[in-house]
């Protein structure tokens, strides 16, 4: 484990800081907290809420929990309150946050790599169909959560999940969240390498550590070793890509300091060059940088690509290795350009002769039910293992080759369709209105409608339509869709409608792109001036710009590249 640092740290010579103000940086400002945030997380560790719940909160009831373990530590063990029924999006910057919010919680389920067993994936099933009311949303950070659950069932849902070896433990706060890693890690046939041993020393050492539980903010991170770089790297903390080093052999390309929300910026490249062995201790020099020297004062400034724009990453990487590694790391190679799509749908073959199958269901949403029919379909079939994806996807494995026909049959019955249209399989959407206290527009069922109203309307054209075509659906300005990186993303607002009053609507981004997408490389979207759209016009609008990218796009050019050089009226 780490030293703790001392609360006189004082500033280190040679490194003003770059405002009058301080940042709240424990290196340079020592640890005195600067807003509530800070004092709370200092007064005591958010991992400590958890016995208080188990003796205290779950016997007595949802009154009997203070304001700063309700609205701040139970997030350290994945709970947040949902959004009160019935409140509309208009009510959402006006009232406070205590008026806005039920006497029930999201509990989200922390999945490291996505990685999951049937035991597992029925346990979270009965989870959700006895205390979350059937409610189950596979998200795009590899996380099953559910709704609806009351304070008093919290221990017994962590017995379950403890039984079979998940945690809620850090799944949300000022930590190091869920470790995105690739869906198909160890049995893709062209992985560079498998980051599944580095994934599991990371979250068996870290995840937990007390040292590591007070950050400025979230702390983002994603690993992957294969080729279609499937982990969303660019908009990550950290992200490790697998490469092949020219001397020293497959390993880590190291990226640092992406993020979206409303300061979207893209991870840099350190260039330097990780190696399996040295992986986990990287990733422990990076997040502790961003505990030392993070900006704790502005909350809205807290996250570590903040830092890294003020550092830049030739700064970032000699402060790692000097400071915190001790060795330098080997300069090593970019990664190559993306060679197929990253979300892994359809039934591909695994490097042992059975085969893999990703399933969409519709923006990630499932059931209680859904999940524990999907065990029991896998297991019938000799299947025991899948894999939830960055995508809202699902990922089953070790399907034998004469069992493939009657599982991508049995998942089509159950709503996940291995074969899915392009707007069914590229479609994302946060929680939105339903569920959550920042929403201001409904985003899953708007989503669910666009998809369904867009098949039957482009179907004359279906054919000539990209296999992947993004369409990201935020319920706020904070970007948990990834609106930015999107073919066509909609950020949630309200609209004036023609008698006064206002419609829930979206603002919209066109041309983002990850490099796991068919883009050359990552890009933000294009906004245009004044284009914006109704949710009950949702789909005229995409029906309408698909139609004029059909129209007119060169041969071979995407849909990014066109509407980055397509005339603003030709995107309203």
């Amino acid at each position: 484990m780490t030293q703790a640092i001392e609360t006189t740290t004082a500033p280190r010579q040679g490194r003003p800081r770059p405002s009058a103000k301080p940042h709240g940086q424990w290196k340079v400002d020592g640890t005195a907290p600067l807003n509530h945030n800070e004092e709370f997380k200092q007064q005591d560790n958010g991992l400590n809420v958890r016995e208080r719940i188990e003796t205290v909160y779950a016997k007595q009831g949802f009154d009997s929990i203070p304001s700063d373990d309700l609205h701040g530590r139970f997030r350290w063990w994945g709970l947040y309150t949902q959004r009160k029924p019935g409140i509309d999006g208009g009510k959402t910057a006006t009232l406070e946050p205590h008026e806005l919010e039920d006497r029930y919680f999201m509990l989200r389920v922390r999945i490291d790599g996505g990685a999951l067993t049937t035991e597992q994936l029925r346990v979270i099933g009965g989870i959700s169909t006895d205390f979350a009311r059937g409610t189950a949303d596979v998200t795009d950070r590899q996380n099953i959560q559910l709704h609806w659950i009351d304070v008093v069932d919290v221990p017994e849902i962590w017995r379950r999940l403890e039984a079979v070896g998940l945690s809620t433990t850090e799944a949300c706060g000022d930590v190091p969240r869920v470790i995105l890693g690739s869906p198909v890690a160890g049995i893709a046939k062209d992985e560079i390498i498998d980051p599944t041993p580095v994934i599991r020393e990371i979250a068996d050492r870290f995840i937990g550590d007390p040292e590591l539980a007070n950050l400025p903010r979230k702390f983002k991170s994603a690993i992957t070793g294969h080729p279609s770089q499937d982990v969303v790297h660019e908009i990550n903390d950290i992200s490790l890509v697998g490469v092949v080093h020219p001397e020293l052999g497959p390993g880590y390309d190291l990226w640092v300091g992406g993020g979206l929300s409303t300061n979207a910026r893209l991870a840099e490249r350190l260039g330097a060059f990780v190696s399996e062995e040295h992986a986990a201790a990287v990733w422990h020099g990076v997040v502790r940088i961003f505990r030392d020297y993070g900006y704790r004062r502005l909350r809205n400034k807290a996250r570590l690509k903040f830092l890294m724009n003020d550092w830049g990453p030739e700064k970032f990487r000699t402060v790692l290795e000097e400071e915190y590694l001790g060795f330098r790391l080997p300069d090593g190679p970019a990664p190559a350009r993306a060679s197929q799509p990253g979300d892994h749908i359809g039934v591909h073959e695994q490097k042992d002769g059975n085969f893999y199958i990703g399933a969409a269901p519709v923006v990630g949403r499932v059931s209680g039910s859904v999940l524990t029919r999907l065990a029991d379909l896998l297991e019938r079939h000799g299947s025991y293992r899948l894999r939830t994806t960055p995508h809202q996807k699902l990922v089953v494995l070790d399907v034998a080759p004469e069992q493939v026909g009657a599982v991508t049959a049995g998942l089509a019955e159950l709503g996940l369709s291995s074969s899915p249209s392009v707007f069914h399989r590229s479609t994302i959407a946060c929680t939105g209105l339903e569920f959550c206290k920042l929403a201001i527009v409904d985003t899953k069922d708007t989503a669910e409608r666009t998809v369904a109203g867009l098949e039957d309307r482009l179907s004359d054209i279906a054919d000539r339509l990209p296999a992947q075509l993004s369409l990201h659906i935020n319920g706020c300005p904070n970007s948990c869709a990834r609106i930015q990186t999107a073919d066509i993303g909609l950020k949630g607002q309200l609209l004036p409608d023609p008698d006064g009053g206002q419609t829930p609507g979206f603002q919209v981004h066109l041309g983002g792109g990850l490099a796991s997408t068919d883009r050359d490389e990552a890009g933000l979207g294009r906004t245009v001036r004044g284009l914006k759209v109704t949710a009950d016009g949702l789909v005229d609008y995409v029906d309408r710009v698909v139609r004029r990218y059909d129209e007119q796009h060169a041969d071979g050019e995407t849909f990014a590249q066109w509407a980055h050089r397509a005339d603003e009226g030709d995107l309203k």
